[in-house]
């Protein structure tokens, strides 16, 4: 990671971390990378349904126009289509301004190559080195050299005919319930699902700028469980504030996670001979279960580190069609460049509706081992220094050797809030979960 960069893109509660000023630089010193590639640059900006996402956008693009790059901003649209818009139109850059699934507080901007795929670790770092130099002398334009700012609201509609293109079935009369986060989703969910012919009941579509992911979407699934066993609905699916992530739940109500939906559509792709090496890419945080589920089914795993770019760069390497975190961000390499919650959700419900099965029939695919997350809040020298210390390392040891071979402990810095996070799977909740808090305590203790 780098210094403003996460592992994906910048991020910081609005107004406080990624102040005013700090957008400003941003802006300016993305135009300037962009225009040693093309004199002539246009990016496309889209946003989610944050309060503060007009205050970022509106800066960016004066900042890019600053140095005499061209805006065209899409409005309120999920992240995969600013990434898919940007290869049809042919265009220089995206940027997504989104803190995905983080409280409304909270904002960010990510940028996606004129590939449309996230700009590459050399580029955030030359942007960064701009951002941090005082000396540096702006090119600021003047008179027909300046930038412009147009508008494309026919974005949204494009997206959706092409996540309905990626679908082969009839999913007509299929009774659904889709939870959009009041989030980026609002503005398109409920046109690809009719469109598909389902019977798609919407919820949290009514975003006001401060309930986005608020007791809603893929990191709070209750309310949609809820509405799917009030509705006798056959499932659902919910997404998070910028809709590239899904996760869905059963006709009763149960929780379907990321690795069980990549280890249905593996599974699928397999069985149709399009699973290229029979491989899938998936990260450390993939549950135990999952990896099982693939030795069973002569499936190759490459595994990474948490985030779909770095899920998406394996895929590249080793050509792998799927892959994904159990988070929900899915990559369909055929349709996508990066993660896409709604064309996970399409694609998923395509299973159901060619199999003879229920979606908690479906679900049996793999069993997933009891999983227990710590998140301990820390200074930002303590997500490094807990790994040189020695009764941290003593207490994590000694955890292992009580899970008895039949488990696993992952102790991570998150790439996008100030935590640690203690993850550890095994047979028993009950000692699993003892053996977690025990090791968060000492780190909460010391680097809190």
């Amino acid at each position: 990671m780098g210094r403003y960069f996460g592992t994906d893109g910048i991020r910081g509660v609005a107004g406080k971390e990624l102040s005013f000023n700090l957008v400003n630089k941003i802006g300016i010193s993305a135009g300037i990378v962009l225009k040693k590639e093309n004199k002539n640059p246009k990016v496309f900006i889209g946003k989610d349904t944050r309060i503060s996402g007009d205050m970022i956008e509106n800066a960016l693009s004066a900042a890019l126009n600053s140095v005499g790059v061209d805006v065209v901003q899409l409005g309120v649209i999920p992240t995969p289509a600013v990434a898919y818009l940007v290869v049809k139109h042919g265009f220089d850059a995206g940027i997504v301004v989104s803190a995905s699934h983080n409280p409304y507080e909270h904002n960010g901007i990510k940028f996606f190559g004129k590939t449309g795929f996230k700009f590459p670790d050399e580029k955030e770092e030359e942007i960064e080195n701009l951002i941090d130099d005082d000396n540096l002398s702006v090119p600021f334009l003047d008179g027909k050299n300046i930038g412009t700012v147009t508008y494309y609201p026919q974005g949204v509609d494009e997206y959706v005919e092409h996540i309905c293109a990626c679908v082969d079935s009839d999913l007509r009369n299929l009774d659904i319930v889709v939870d959009c986060a009041n989030g980026s989703a609002s503005v398109c969910a409920d046109k690809i699902f009719k469109k598909l012919g389902c019977k798609a009941h919407i919820i949290n579509a009514k975003p006001n700028g401060i309930n986005i992911n608020d007791k809603c979407g893929s990191t709070y699934l209750s309310a949609l469980s809820e509405e799917v066993i009030k509705r006798k609905a056959v499932a659902g699916v919910a997404f998070d504030g910028d809709a590239d992530r899904c996760l869905c739940v059963d006709e009763n109500g149960k929780v379907i996670d990321g690795d069980m939906m990549i280890a249905l559509f593996a599974k699928e792709l397999k069985n149709k001979g399009r699973l290229d090496n029979d491989m899938v890419a998936v990260t450390v945080m993939t549950n135990l279960g999952f990896f099982k589920f693939a030795e069973k089914n002569d499936i190759n795993c490459e595994i990474t580190a948490v985030g779909d770019r770095f899920v998406l760069e394996k895929m590249l390497e080793k050509n792998i069609k799927i892959g994904g975190e159990q988070s929900g961000h899915i990559i369909f390499l055929d349709h996508s460049t990066t993660g896409d919650g709604e064309l996970s959700g399409v694609k998923l419900m395509e299973i159901l509706r060619n199999s003879d099965m229920k979606m908690s029939e479906l679900a049996k695919i793999m069993h997933r081992y009891p999983q227990v997350m710590v998140n301990i809040i820390v200074s930002k020298e303590g997500k490094t220094l807990w790994e040189q210390d020695e009764e941290i390392k003593a207490e994590i040891e000694k955890s292992e050797k009580e899970l008895e071979g039949d488990g696993r402990i992952l102790v991570r810095p998150s790439g996008t809030e100030p935590l640690l996070r203690v993850m550890i799977e095994g047979k028993e909740f009950e000692k699993i979960n003892k053996l977690a808090n025990n090791i968060g305590n000492i780190i909460k203790e010391k680097y809190s």
